[in-house]
């Protein structure tokens, strides 16, 4: 065993089954600048059994083995929201990951414990993105043939970073849940082996490797916050930091919109939910794993549900002060700062994923910016006579407003002389700015009024 699981042993914690994790080399990939994905050789068949995992040994295992294929994310600190929240807070950026997120590491050690028959006849998954690059990135490393089965809805960047690693790519269904069951009908029709995204305690116990690395970094960490889709990171991290440390909290966080682990909890049994709806692409999962259910169940000391519109505002948060590209799903854990009802803790913001399309990250920025009032739109009433659109314009200029847009609209009454409505879109510091221009406008006699912004 490691010397961290030596230290907790002596304290105490001797929760562990399984056989002796096998001693692995710590090789590590350097971080790849130039988009050429490196293949590393893979290693040794793990001596670890499927029913031997979510063990302290078969954790130290996947650690050693994860390490050959992974980026080091080192915590970060963030005092941006430590000053916030009125708390430590670190982020553990898992976007910064190879193939953009933590995925990488549960497929990896699955396909580890394959046996050669397994590896001859091929894989396939189902997944929104993420574990696809994930299996498609160890299957290229371990030279077998995968499939993956993606809903129709993913982003494009997760689809031909998919194909990038030379799997085959095959679009089906809106959610995840179609996805999957594609692609065990495609599993049973060729003999495949079905790498399931969450719901395999092998795949969990190499997503818990992530608690392993905040353990060693900051080892009185007092809460960890876990995105949920399905389970399986949850499960893993939650599993292991109560192995490690029964006193710490770990808390899970999942949309608002598809909030199927906090049902299911809530029923004592998984549920099926009728159907998702979030901008989490990567969380979007109707029903959670059975498999991993249980550990979850134990483990987890509350869910938290985040609305869309905090993911939308805690994206502008990042990029601003951190300059990361965060995903929806990896924002969960940002988002549920605001919610967390304490003082001068060391809490670590698990950041799962960055894989995010242009176009979608252009429509989150310009809605954060709505929604923070750095822009918005006005529409004010004036006489249609020369002279009073500068008057307005001056107006705005002396309360140091950026008109970004401007709409004239002549036919908004009979009497055009009486007046005619013009539509402002301007960028403004923050929601106080907003006031003072509104009421500088107010107070000129142009009956402000903000109206649905359209940039």
């Amino acid at each position: 065993m490691s010397n961290l699981s030596n230290m907790l042993s002596k304290q105490g914690n001797t929760q562990s089954g399984g056989g002796k994790a096998s001693q692995r080399q710590n090789g590590r990939n350097t971080q790849n600048t130039n988009n050429t994905q490196p293949k590393p050789e893979p290693k040794p068949e793990p001596m670890v059994s499927q029913t031997g995992m979510l063990t302290l040994d078969s954790f130290e295992e996947a650690s050693d083995i994860v390490k050959n294929v992974t980026n080091e994310t080192k915590l970060i600190y963030s005092n941006y929201l430590s000053g916030m929240t009125g708390n430590k807070v670190y982020l553990k950026p898992e976007n910064m990951q190879m193939t953009g997120a933590y995925k990488v590491r549960g497929a990896f050690y699955k396909v580890s414990t394959l046996s050669d028959e397994e590896k001859e006849a091929g894989i396939i998954t189902a997944s929104a993105g993420n574990h696809a690059q994930g299996v498609a990135y160890a299957a290229a490393a371990f030279g077998i043939n995968a499939v993956i089965v993606m809903p129709t809805t993913t982003p494009l960047i997760k689809v031909n970073r998919t194909k990038e690693f030379g799997a085959e790519v095959i679009l089906y269904g809106d959610v995840y849940d179609d996805a999957a069951e594609k692609a065990i009908e495609l599993a049973k029709e060729n003999n495949y082996t079905f790498i399931h995204p969450f719901d395999d305690l092998a795949v969990a116990t190499g997503q818990g490797t992530i608690a392993m690395e905040i353990f060693k970094e900051l080892p009185l960490v007092d809460i960890i916050l876990v995105p949920i889709g399905g389970g399986g990171l949850a499960a893993g991290v939650s599993t292991l930091a109560k192995l490690l440390n029964p006193k710490i909290r770990v808390i899970g966080v999942e949309p608002q919109g598809a909030a199927c682990m906090s049902e299911s909890i809530k029923a004592g049994k998984v549920v099926t939910l009728k159907n998702v709806n979030t901008i989490a692409d990567g969380t979007a999962v109707k029903t959670p794993g059975s498999l991993v259910f249980p550990y979850v169940q134990k483990n987890l000391d509350a869910v938290i549900t985040v609305p869309d519109e905090e993911l939308i505002v805690s994206f502008l948060d990042m990029v601003e002060n951190h300059k990361m590209i965060v995903e929806n799903s990896g924002l969960l854990t940002v988002a549920a700062l605001k919610q967390i009802d304490e003082k001068n803790k060391k809490i670590v913001a698990i950041l799962s994923g960055g894989n995010m399309d242009v176009i979608t990250m252009s429509s989150v920025v310009q809605q954060g910016l709505i929604m923070r009032d750095r822009i918005f739109t006005v529409s004010v009433l004036l006489p249609d006579k020369p002279g009073e659109l500068s008057r307005v314009a001056d107006v705005i200029a002396k309360q140091n407003g950026n008109v970004i847009k401007l709409e004239h609209n002549q036919f908004v009454t009979t009497n055009r002389s009486a007046a005619v409505e013009l539509r402002i879109t301007l960028e403004a510091f923050g929601s106080e700015h907003k006031k003072e221009i509104m009421d500088a406008l107010d107070k000129g006699k142009y009956r402000p009024k903000v109206v649905r912004t359209s940039v």
